[in-house]
Formats: structure tokens, sequence, C-alpha cells
């Protein structure tokens, strides 16, 4: 076997590797795990133990991450344990964590009907291009660096089509041991991610005339060559939420509404995971399929009206 490494030594030689092969975004996601977690924790050892991961969940857990948080972690770190072990660094053992069993569904927080309607309104009675990022938001499920990222010339108003080729985040970087933070304009986070989403006929009459007269370099929340960043439309967008007295809802409740709102149309599953771009149709599932009572009640007689 090589000479033992530390784990805080396996992980700079894994991000070295690492960097050749992902995303600078995936890699600022990682870096970020790391230093918040894994090393504080782990550096300092040059073999981890199965006990020793388990007490690290339980510890987490107990500091109020949740449980996708702390998985998310344990791929990181298992990813540089096999990193590591391949190189005959450290000897890694597959572990087999443990997780308290979940007993509360978490609900996703969605504007009701009504709300929406008069959010849309509003953007289509007091029009500004920022208000506008809203109302597309609603109308078809794009996230906040995809609308962020959103040019004119990703809007096809011939065929009313609307392509999502690229995001906008800013990711966090070190480089030559100095850490800083850095806007980048990328493609989606996955493949699924790159997609057309049709535009309904208020969207479509509403974005028409504005196509005639822009640069279709521009980006649609400034109507200008710079973009707006993140987390600066989200500031706008709880100040427009707050100004129409709306209940508090996350920017990604935009997305979340969309969705519901197809789910309660009877649109089927797979082409409602399709127009979100997620990368299976299990992700749509466990987040939108919940049946209410109501449908609950319709099945049990379709299901007596059988027996009949």
């Amino acid at each position: 076997m090589s000479e033992q490494k530390r784990v805080s030594e396996v992980i700079s030689l894994w991000i070295i590797d690492k960097k050749q092969y992902v995303k600078r975004s995936s890699l600022s996601a990682y870096v970020l795990l790391i230093e918040n977690h894994l090393e504080p924790s782990f550096g300092n050892k040059y073999r981890i133990e199965e006990s020793d991961v388990q007490t690290f969940v339980f510890k987490k857990l107990e500091l109020g991450l949740s449980q996708k948080t702390i998985k998310d972690i344990l791929i990181v770190l298992k990813m540089i344990l096999k990193f590591g072990d391949k190189n005959k660094w450290l000897e890694y053992k597959p572990f087999e964590i443990q997780f308290p069993t979940e007993r509360e569904r978490h609900n996703i927080e969605v504007l009701c009907r009504t709300d929406q309607k008069k959010i849309m309104n509003y953007i289509q009675e007091h029009f500004t291009f920022r208000n506008l990022g809203v109302y597309i938001c609603l109308s078809a499920g794009i996230r906040i660096g995809e609308i962020c990222a959103l040019t004119w010339d990703d809007i096809d108003i011939d065929n009313g089509i609307i392509s999502i080729r690229k995001t906008i985040q800013r990711i966090y970087i070190i480089e030559d041991g100095h850490r800083k933070t850095e806007l980048t304009l990328d493609s989606p986070k996955t493949k699924n991610s790159i997609r057309d989403i049709p535009m309904n006929k208020d969207l479509l009459r509403m974005l028409k005339p504005f196509k005639k007269v822009v640069n279709s370099s521009f980006f649609v929340l400034t109507n200008d060559l710079k973009p707006t960043e993140p987390r600066t439309y989200r500031s706008y967008y709880k100040k427009l939420m707050k100004e129409l007295d709306m209940p508090e809802l996350k920017f990604h409740g935009l997305r979340h509404s969309f969705a519901t709102r197809c789910i309660e149309s009877n649109c089927d599953y797979k082409t409602v995971s399709v127009l979100l771009g997620h990368s299976n149709i299990t992700t749509t599932l466990n987040l939108y399929v919940h049946p209410n009572l109501e449908q609950k009640k319709k099945a049990i007689d379709q299901m007596f009206k059988g027996l009949r």
C-alpha cells in the first residue's frame, strides 16, 4: 500500500482530480460541503469507520440539517474515500448509515388558485420586465437561475416556445488559496433541464409586441446586455409579494405552483416531468402527486361501483 494519507490530504488531491471532469458550479458545491462539514469532522483522520459516519449523521440532524442535505454530504464523502482507496492512500469500507424514520411529510408550498390569478392579473396591468419574469415562472415552471439567464432569442414567438438552454448562478471558488464568489452563465444542472416549453396564449400575446423591437441578445429581466443575478431578483420578488399582500412563499414556490396546476388539470405525469426538466419521473411523483381527500373518496366509490 502507498504511504497513508490523512483524509484532508486525500480531499485536496480529489479536488484537483475532479476539476478535470465536472462543471465549475458542481465543484463549487462539493467544496462548500467539504469545507463546512467533512473537513472539520474527518480531516485529521487516517481511517473512517462506519460508527464515525453514523455519529456525524446524528450530530448534523441535531443541528437541523435535512436528511437530503446529509445524504448529499455522504455522497461526496464516499467519492473521496473511494478515490483514496483506489490510489491506496487509505482504506475504504462501504458503510450502511441509518436515518430516523421521517413521520411527517413535508408539504411543498404553493400559491392557491386565487392568489396565482391575482398576481398574474396584476402583472398584466402593471408590466415591467422584472414582473414579466414572475409571470413566465408561473406559466412555464422555470427555475430562478433559468429566468435570470433567459434572453430574447430564447423566445420563439412563431412556434410559441421558450427554450431553456442556460442558467445563471453565483458560485464559490478557490483560486491560488483565495476564496471568492463569481457569477457564472452556464448550461443547466442536468441534460434533462435543457428543454422547450410551450407558451400559453396569454403569455404569447404579452410577449409578441416586445419581440418585434427588442435586441435578441438582451436578457429578458433587464432588457439589457447585463443580466440580474438570482439573489437580486429574489429580493425583488419578495418585495413584489409583500406589496401584493401575498403569503410568504419562496421563489421556488412559483415553480411548485406551476407543477401543481398542471397536476390539478390532469396533465400526464411524464409530460409534467419533462416540462419541469426533472431527471426522472420519480422526482415529479414524489413532489407533486399526493391525492387529496376528494380524489381518495372518488377512488373508493369507483372501486365499490365495480363490485356491484
